[in-house]
């Protein structure tokens, strides 16, 4: 299995420098493909936040979400809840790796999701992200 990051999701449903890698890093891609709730979230606030930005248009933050939300219907990505043991395990990624890395939570526990859900792949294009999950053991996609 996969997971996949939510700078991994926004490259792929909104135009911007790693959308290219994001299609190409999925494209071979025969594990399922895992999205969390809180994945889910921060795809759709990241969409807000480029309109904020005035990165995109409105209709085309609408048209992005619609997209990824379909994708989720039909079963592109397969959509998980937050495991509760993702916490503790985040606490226990938070004293080993921050110190180290300067690893931010939300990072902590989409890490710590991606363990817990038995994922043996991390798909993000977040650097500080990408530091904590390959210090966690997971696979990481190519940046280009």
């Amino acid at each position: 299995m996969i997971y996949l990051d939510t700078s991994l999701l926004v490259s792929l449903y909104c135009l911007d420098a790693n959308s290219a890698a994001a299609a190409g890093a999925l494209q071979p891609a025969k594990d399922p493909l895992l999205v969390t709730a809180l994945c889910e979230l921060e795809v759709v606030n990241a969409f807000g936040l480029r309109v904020f930005r005035k990165e995109i248009s409105t209709l085309k933050a609408e048209a992005s979400l619609r997209n990824f939300d379909k994708d989720l219907r039909d079963g592109v990505f397969q959509l998980r809840t937050l495991p509760e043991a993702a916490y503790a395990r985040a606490r226990q990624l938070s004293r080993r790796i921050t110190p180290q890395f300067g690893t931010r939570t939300a990072d902590l526990l989409h890490v710590a999701a991606a363990l817990e859900l038995g994922a043996s792949g991390f798909f993000s294009f977040d650097i500080q992200q990408r530091r904590a999950a390959q210090a966690a053991g997971l696979n990481l996609n190519p940046l280009s």
